[in-house]
């Protein structure tokens, strides 16, 4: 990829015009918001009209659909996507050009740099929902934070905010490198597994990354680590800078979950931080995975003095992220869910916490997300599923690859005893019309599009 030697920094300024490559992407969307509030003419391209591309529009914003060179016309930079590669015509017209070409996260590590205080929240899972919560906090704070996230919060009406106050807060993400354009001040490590190994070559290289990461701190900042996670501790072994840690279990990290009680599955516990009391949540989300989510976002509001009231109200407040375990409807008597979940470890905490809730049967409607991690975590995925009462498995959803491994969902299927295939998205509705009765969790679980099928579902609903 073309690396610029010009610091985009150069670019930050009123006037400059700016083309973002993809413009209608979770992250670029509010993106392009933010440059244009600074002040930036913005433009951009998308491969399709959307709902994204339209609320664009609608604030001025100049959105081409498909991806041409002509489209770039008299911009002084480009930024894209992690996606989209030096082939791309928009990408090779602006090299040949010699318009510079960022990535989307060293726009956004620029846009962070005008902060007090970036708190980026990072790890294998859970980034979304910590995120979130975090923002829960800094909201019941009034902080009045900018935001961005991986994902819709309903607090936000959207994935981001721009606000007034010091702190910006980001789901930061390690594909690629990503998160090594940004400049943290509190840098947050919830788990480090092996996963995106169409870029990283191992756990190890994973691990490289993420210490790279808590390397980026000031002498003023800090990381807070997950001492639950034994991929952490590997990864900050020997770490020498300021760290904070915070664990459900063990009682010698800084900040720890005290008096834990389920009641149906949701959590209320005491933070407690260097042994004093900071603040009692109770949570209305399920499972034990979101306490050391919470204990994560009430770590980083401990840090930058938010008081423990705010951490109270903001986490009593959350009631979940767009597709994070996200009730869609009832059909024939199953409550539908939806989540994100597309790891082995992600799945793990879903199903886990799932069987603590009182449902008679969990049917998984599982879409695995692209061939190279489905190959690469073949054992683990088959070992998750298997704890399903039924998996159904729809076909694999490519993303950003192509087939050239020869895997298939149907290979999964072979292995789990009981387990259904469906080729297409239809019979995945279908097949789980014919299930669905009284007393059934059927959860559409995948970071593709799987969440239609139940979508799909409920558009035929059965009282």
């Amino acid at each position: 990829m073309m690396h610029p030697t010009v610091d985009i920094m150069q670019y930050m300024k009123p006037g400059v015009r700016v083309h973002l490559a993809g413009i209608g992407g979770v992250s670029m969307c509010p993106l392009a918001e933010v440059l244009s509030g600074m002040g930036l003419a913005v433009q951009g391209s998308d491969m399709n009209e959307s709902a994204t591309v339209q609320h664009l529009r609608e604030r001025g914003v100049e959105v081409s659909i498909g991806h041409s060179a002509e489209n770039l016309k008299n911009c002084d930079l480009v930024i894209r996507t992690a996606a989209i590669h030096d082939d791309n015509p928009e990408i090779a017209g602006a090299i040949t050009r010699g318009i510079p070409v960022y990535e989307r996260a060293q726009a956004w590590g620029a846009i962070m740099r005008q902060y007090q205080n970036a708190v980026c929240i990072s790890g294998t899972h859970g980034k979304t929902t910590t995120t979130s919560m975090t923002t829960h906090i800094f909201m019941a704070a009034q902080a009045d934070p900018t935001v961005m996230i991986g994902g819709t919060l309903p607090l936000l009406h959207s994935g981001y905010r721009v606000g007034e106050g010091d702190t910006i807060i980001l789901e930061s993400c390690e594909y690629c490198n990503s998160f090594l354009n940004f400049f943290p001040t509190i840098a947050v490590i919830l788990n480090v597994e092996a996963d995106h190994l169409d870029f990283f070559k191992d756990l190890a290289d994973v691990e490289h990354s993420f210490r790279a990461f808590a390397d980026l701190i000031p002498d003023r900042g800090c990381t807070v680590a997950n001492w639950d996670d034994q991929g952490v501790r590997e990864t900050l072994d020997g770490y020498s800078h300021n760290l904070f840690t915070f664990s459900v279990s063990d009682k010698s990290a800084r900040c720890c979950a005290e008096n834990v009680v389920f009641d149906g599955g949701f959590p209320s516990f005491d933070v407690m931080v260097d042994g004093a009391l900071y603040a009692h949540v109770d949570l209305h989300i399920p499972g034990k995975h979101n306490i050391s989510n919470a204990l994560a976002a009430a770590s980083a509001a401990y840090l930058l003095g938010i008081d423990g009231k705010a951490v109270q109200e903001g986490l009593k407040s959350f009631l979940g992220a767009g597709r994070r375990f996200e009730h869609k409807g009832t059909f024939n008597g199953a409550e539908i869910y939806d989540d994100y979940a597309h790891h082995p470890g992600e799945l793990h905490a879903l199903l886990a916490t799932v069987r603590n809730l009182p449902y008679q049967r969990v049917i998984c409607a599982f879409q695995p997300h692209t061939y190279t991690r489905t190959a690469a975590l073949f054992d683990e995925f088959v070992a998750e599923l298997k704890t399903a009462d039924i998996a159904v498995l729809a076909e694999i959803y490519a993303a950003r690859e192509s087939n050239d491994i020869g895997i298939s969902s149907r290979d999964l299927c072979e292995k789990i005893d009981g387990a259904i295939y469906c080729a297409t998205l239809d019979a995945v509705t279908e097949t789980l019309s014919s299930l669905a009765q009284p007393g059934d969790l059927i959860l559409t679980v995948g970071a593709g599009d799987i969440y239609r099928a139940g979508e799909k579902l409920l558009e035929g609903k059965k009282s």
